[in-house]
């Protein structure tokens, strides 16, 4: 196929196809004249994933790059593409917090972690995040939430079983990274939402919604 057909097939416009093509986030097609490519279904692919990368995972175009290369490195494993791939996601803002806060919270996730025996690197970005997190409660006076944490890794275990799993399925490693990017934001959005709506029937257990809950003692109570 020629670019226009490339662009209606894929639906990105020509003139972003060429600028993929300047940045080398998309092979050359075939030459056929000094003015003409032929392109096929392997660039309707990589246009698919490039789009994810930039378009829903919001990766800047050099990480978006060291993804690509990644992927068509022959010596890299899925794993490391996929690692390569999360670093650019986007994670949490959290405050700044003074060193006692963050040495507690530093203490407390590399206990987490190392009791659950989950593999990661130390200077992966979401360590970092949780330990942003965990600092922030600590600074604003709540860090009993932390006593929570071992369920909140419970879900998380679980979610990101499914999340592998389903991606693993894909029908080749273009569409494993595309679908670990699409299905992590997306997959985010959706536990949001899901939370929500989980505390509201929670509650009106809890709670009950015409007065009439269960019998709770307040935290601190005798």
């Amino acid at each position: 196929m020629r670019m226009a057909e490339l662009s209606r097939e894929s639906g990105v416009p020509v003139a972003t196809i060429k600028y993929y093509l300047r940045e080398g986030l998309l092979h050359p097609g075939e030459r056929t004249s000094p003015n003409q490519a032929h392109y096929n279904d392997t660039h309707v692919q990589r246009l698919r994933l490039v789009r994810a990368l930039l378009d829903v995972g919001s990766l800047s175009v050099a990480t978006a790059k060291e993804v690509l290369v990644a992927l068509d490195s022959s010596e890299m494993s899925l794993h490391h593409v996929l690692g390569v791939t999360q670093y650019g996601l986007p994670l949490a803002n959290t405050e700044q917090a003074d060193e006692e806060a963050r040495e507690w919270a530093r203490a407390t996730a590399e206990r987490l972690l190392d009791e659950r025996g989950w593999v990661y690197e130390e200077d992966s970005p979401a360590v970092d995040s949780l330990i942003g997190v965990l600092a922030t409660m600590y600074t604003l006076g709540y860090a009993d939430l932390a006593s929570v944490l071992d369920r909140y890794a419970d879900s998380a275990e679980n979610i990101a079983e499914a999340d592998v799993r389903y991606i693993a399925g894909l029908p080749s490693t273009e569409s494993i990274v595309e679908g670990m990017v699409v299905g992590t934001l997306f997959g985010d959005a959706l536990l949001v939402a899901l939370r929500r709506l989980a505390q509201a029937s929670v509650s009106a257990t809890v709670f009950g919604s015409d007065g009439e809950g269960e019998e709770i003692s307040p935290r601190g109570s005798a």
